[in-house]
């Protein structure tokens, strides 16, 4: 069992963002993480907690890490499913972010298939300071520089939704929790493999002496309140200058900040896109736009026709001739 004070805690964080009485999911992995995150909803939600472990099958002992996981959901009384992974091909290339995919989509048909409307997982504040760095090394903007959210759509599947309680939370302490109910949580190798950016700029974290986590994810929840409040000026400019049709969608520019404008194009693509991932644009992809639009120019993206001038026109492209 968890110390009481560490249940009272999480009962705290998760009572803001789930109300009590409600099912819940949890993907546990087994590791340390994952397994306290499960010790804790156990004792603070008893009888609403369903878990689910998905074996990728990418390592041999995949199979028996979920299988100490079910042994551990059925001492706490807490039904598990195991969910394998039928790869057609398993990736050889970005397999932390396949596998990734694959575990959302996995996970989210098995809450339908359960009635359960919200995923919790253990991402905790080291792990969003990790994030931050991660994406402003790749040059995010404010939405990607506000790291995870405490509350989202599931990757993927945006009927059901994804809590995560833990961002207040160290590593240290979810240890803590693990080693006091007496669990022994599975070591997964890819953590400790440099290949992996995340586990470098864990490494590049814990060797530093003045980069701080906390601090670092604290910055990253302030972006997010940001990110709210651009988001909040958005959804103004949208309907005050945004007019949407059949198979179109006009948008008069109002002088507001690049960053309303290109948000504002962002969701008309999404709206009409049809073509790879609409609402997944690379922000070199919408500068271009912008830049063409502005010089009332045309430009295609994701299946959309963008056709600048005074008003911005955005309709279906024609359909690709296949190759002869």
């Amino acid at each position: 069992m968890a110390p009481a004070a560490f249940i009272d805690r999480f009962r705290s964080d998760l009572d803001r963002l789930i109300e009590p009485g409600t099912r819940v999911g949890i993907a546990v992995s087994g590791g340390p993480d994952s397994m306290a995150l499960l010790l804790l909803a156990a004792a603070a939600r008893p009888g609403e907690i369903l878990a689910a472990t998905v074996d990728h099958g990418l390592r041999t002992e995949s199979r028996a890490e979920a299988e100490i996981v079910a042994a551990e959901c059925a001492r706490l009384g807490i039904p598990h499913a195991i969910l394998p992974i039928a790869w057609e091909r398993p990736p050889t290339s970005a397999v932390q972010e396949s596998a990734r995919k694959a575990r959302y989509a996995a996970l989210a048909s098995w809450m339908r298939g359960r009635g359960v409307p919200v995923l919790m997982t253990a991402h905790h504040l080291d792990d969003q300071a990790e994030t931050l760095l991660m994406r402003f090394n790749r040059g995010s903007g404010v939405k990607g520089l506000a790291g995870m959210r405490a509350r989202s759509p599931l990757t993927g599947a945006a009927d059901l939704k994804l809590v995560r309680p833990l961002l207040e939370w160290r590593r240290c302490e979810l240890e803590d929790v693990c080693a006091e109910a007496g669990v022994k949580p599975a070591a997964d190798p890819s953590n400790d493999d440099e290949r992996y950016e995340r586990v470098r700029i864990r490494k590049a974290i814990s060797d530093s002496s003045w980069l701080d986590p906390e601090s670092l994810a604290r910055s990253a929840s302030h972006l997010g309140f940001a990110d709210e409040a651009i988001t909040w000026a958005t959804d103004r400019e949208w309907e005050e200058k945004v007019t949407v049709g059949d198979d179109r969608v006009s948008y008069t520019p109002s002088g507001a900040p690049a960053e309303i404008v290109r948000r504002v194009l962002s969701r008309a693509i999404a709206t009409l896109g049809t073509e790879g991932c609409p609402n997944d644009l690379r922000s070199r992809e919408i500068q271009h736009v912008i830049d063409t639009l502005r010089s009332s120019g045309t430009a295609t993206l994701r299946g959309v026709r963008c056709s600048g001038g005074p008003t911005w026109i955005f309709t279906p492209a024609k359909p690709r001739c296949p190759p002869s």
